[in-house]
């Protein structure tokens, strides 16, 4: 997975606002003032991109796959990192992407998503 490219699909999302938090040294990714990825690095520097996700699916994911790991800096319930250099489709990074949005935006209130699907 290539951070160029997530960094692309991210900011791809409908109404998605970006920022840079020097402290952590992530790229941020909102929607409706609400964060759903971050692409930075863990503890030991290694690239990751961190995403919002279901808890019933995280869980899975992290069974299934060596390079998802519970959400690094983020409640380990509702998030998960996944290593950049782990060996995954990037179709399937997509789909994570995009699951990720639609659960903080299917959690916004209507009139924000009102305004956003209408930008």
């Amino acid at each position: 997975m290539n951070k160029d490219h997530l960094d692309a699909l991210c900011k791809a999302q409908k109404g998605t606002f970006h920022n840079y938090q020097p402290d952590w040294q992530a790229d941020r990714y909102h929607v409706g003032g609400k964060m759903f990825a971050m692409l930075g690095s863990d503890a030991k520097g290694k690239p990751i991109i961190t995403l919002k996700c279901d808890p019933v699916r995280a869980e899975e994911l992290r069974e299934e796959y060596e390079g998802i790991i519970p959400g690094y800096y983020m409640n380990k319930t509702h998030w998960i990192s996944i290593c950049l250099d782990a060996s995954l489709p990037n179709d399937f990074a997509e789909s994570l992407i995009e699951h990720s949005y639609q659960l903080v935006f299917d959690k916004l209130p209507k009139k924000v998503q009102r305004e956003i699907v209408s930008e």
